[in-house]
Parts: structure tokens; sequence; C-alpha cells
């Protein structure tokens, strides 16, 4: 029955053309539903040499309106900074004992943040948090003193994003249940945030190619000249 679903709907997207961003989002809203709330994903394509280090592209932003999934926060901190974190909604928060229960397996978390003072502590995991994407960077705001603000943030929906090897960067912009306004507004905020990451050592179109898409339906191409 999927397979029959998928076919129907690939049958209203021309593979030739490239939509602009309102077609595009009208066409996924009139995709067939499954029976969960599908995650709308972006796939932005750079024009940039990613094997150069002085091209990487990486970086993080909280969409209008969130990513539609409940997530779960731990920080790693000690005294005020603990408490912080707590009241500002964590589901753990904590130092040694913390790091020693993720050590032992423990991955009930989406994202780890962490005070400064506390990396000593947080780099001996670099071998089970770096794999899984969990590592806390500088970066990415999830190295901070300001544990409350980037709790909430992160609660927000706050997506991180990093260019893969061929040179594309892959991020949620929502549900479809958010429909298209809401989906066009985390859209246009990613990619502002992707702009602004451009190295200077980029030459030439830096959006080369996007597309959009739900779990379970066809890629849409965009007409990146609009961006």
């Amino acid at each position: 029955m999927a397979g029959k679903r998928y076919k129907a709907d690939r049958g209203k997207v021309d593979p030739e053309k490239k939509y602009g961003l309102d077609d595009a989002l009208g066409l996924l809203e009139g995709f067939s539903k499954p029976k969960f709330d599908e995650t709308v994903d972006v796939s932005i394509r750079l024009g940039i040499d990613p094997k150069q280090t002085d091209q990487s592209v990486r970086g993080a932003v909280v969409l209008p309106h969130g990513i539609g999934k409940k997530v779960r926060v731990i920080v790693f901190a000690k005294g005020e900074k603990q408490k912080e974190a707590l009241d500002a909604g964590a589901e753990e928060a904590g130092a040694e004992e913390l790091a020693a229960k993720v050590e032992g397996g423990w991955f009930d978390f989406d994202k780890a943040i962490a005070t400064p003072d506390m990396m000593g502590v947080v780099g001996k995991l670099g071998k089970v948090l770096g794999p899984r994407g969990l590592m806390p960077n500088p970066k990415l705001g999830t190295v901070t003193f300001e544990v409350a603000k980037a709790v909430a943030e992160q609660k927000a929906g706050k997506v991180e994003f990093r260019v893969e090897k061929a040179a594309i960067v892959h991020a949620p912009v929502g549900k479809r249940s958010f429909g298209a306004a809401k989906l066009k507004d985390n859209f246009l905020a990613l990619l502002d945030a992707v702009n602004k990451a451009k190295p200077s050592a980029a030459k030439g179109t830096y959006i080369r190619s996007a597309a959009i898409s739900a779990t379970m339906t066809p890629g849409i191409r965009l007409d990146t000249t609009q961006f």
C-alpha cells in the first residue's frame, strides 16, 4: 500500500522542474498522509569543497516554530549552574556522577550541554558522545555558562547542521502537521543560518541546489534562484 501511495505522489512531481518554495510546500501538503506525523527534511547542496578545512560549514539555529518533538536535555554543571539547569527544565544535571552514568551506557537524552569548567570531565566522554553527535561544542552554543538560555533554546527546537562529505547539509524543519506557513518560516530561518555560515574561502555559487521532503514522500527540488 505504501508503495502505491508513494508512486501516486511521485506522479504529482515533475522531476525536471525546480519549484518555488510556496509551490513545493503546497505539493507536500497534497501528498497522501501515513498514520504518523512525518518529519519534514531539507537537503541543501553547497558550492564548497568540504575536504578543505577552511570550507567547513557548521552551525545551529533556533527554528521559529521548533521541530515538533520533545527534546531531552542533560547538562554537565555543578553548584549554582547545576541548579540553574534543572530549574530551566533539563532532564538531568550534574558533574562527575553524570559523566560516569553516561560512560556506563546511559543515553536517554537528545542534547548535551556543558559549562566550560566541566570540559575536562566531558572531554573524556568524546569516544561515546562524539559518534552520536552529542558532544557539547562552543560553536553550537552547547558549551556555555548561560545554562538556562542554552536549555531553553534546545527545548524550543534548536537545530544543528553540518556539511557532509558530498557538500550537502541535511536538517529537519518541522512536522507535516505544521502546515505550509510554519514550515516556510522554519525553512527560511535555516537557510539564513546556512548563508551566515558561508566560509570566506567559498567561491562561486554558494547554494547550488536544494530539495524538501517528508519521511514517506518523494523529494521536491527547489528553485534556488529565489534564495
